[in-house]
């Protein structure tokens, strides 16, 4: 009797317990890349209660270790979910649970394409950033993002797996850009997502990756209903996981597309604790 109590109180448990997935430039962290006091305290009320948090942003994995580390961001049952969707890692387990990738024709088709066209493209490996030349776009990204470089022509040569994702940088001509990504649209859109993360970025990853098909896999691989979900952001890479979530949360500094799919939007900026009263609501 008594284990079959513990296993309804388990189930209990599981269908009470939520999980909240948030973006992290321009949503959790504010612009000088901190989370403030406020937002911090709601976090710690949100783990406290058995409540689930997984740091969902387009850079790489291990460059949202970085953040951590930095920020001392560290509550029970946290997630990283790197490449826009492509890995999940458990902070718990120390381990990968889920890896969607580019194959390596899919990289150097992309890496092609934006040589031809004069774009910066890189890549990465689970610790560096490979990148085909060391410029002023890879300088620009890597103002935030610490990651050691390895500069090879080739850079399928310096891969030792496939990678989740490329990137591609302009910080001048948006057009240019733009030009880059629908022709890979045109040549390549049935395999690849092709989304901005800013102005200046453009994120290149499978078609079966994303941060909304990491919410539903996460979801499912924990048993909590997409009910049970919430998740914040504030650009176009945001957008599938705010659509999957049982409650998806734009920033009041996101873009009109990005507030457009969200079922709310925060009634102030991600420099003015604008998480906190909605994760207040759902405690």
């Amino acid at each position: 009797m008594k284990i079959k109590n513990r296993e309804i109180e388990n189930i209990y448990t599981r269908t009470k317990q939520k999980i909240f997935f948030t973006d992290l430039d321009g949503t959790l962290l504010t612009t000088d890349k901190q989370v403030s006091p406020a937002t911090w305290t709601v976090l710690e009320q949100w783990t406290a209660k058995g409540n689930l948090l997984a740091l969902s942003s387009g850079r790489a994995t291990d460059s949202i270790r970085d953040v951590q580390r930095a920020l001392n961001l560290y509550f029970p049952g946290m997630y990283l979910i790197g490449y826009n969707g492509g890995e999940i890692y458990d902070c718990d387990r120390q381990k990968v649970v889920s890896r969607i990738s580019l194959t390596m024709e899919e990289t150097a088709a992309v890496m092609e394409t934006a040589h031809r066209m004069g774009i910066h493209c890189h890549t990465y490996t689970d610790t560096h950033i490979i990148t085909p030349a060391i410029n002023e776009q890879l300088r620009y990204y890597q103002h935030v993002i610490i990651t050691p470089v390895i500069c090879c022509e080739n850079v399928l040569e310096a891969l030792d797996q496939p990678p989740c994702k490329c990137i591609a940088i302009e910080l001048y001509d948006k057009q240019m850009l733009e030009n880059f990504r629908l022709t890979l649209q045109s040549e390549m859109g049935d395999k690849l997502s092709l989304l901005y993360s800013n102005d200046k970025y453009l994120e290149i990853f499978p078609v079966a990756s994303g941060k909304g098909a990491a919410l539903q896999t996460l979801s499912a691989l924990l048993n909590i209903p997409i009910k049970n979900t919430l998740a914040a952001g504030d650009e176009i890479n945001d957008i599938s996981m705010l659509q999957a979530a049982g409650l998806g949360i734009a920033m009041k500094n996101a873009r009109d597309c990005v507030k457009e799919a969200a079922d709310r939007v925060t009634e102030t900026d991600n420099d003015e604790d604008g998480l906190v009263n909605i994760l207040m609501e759902q405690l």
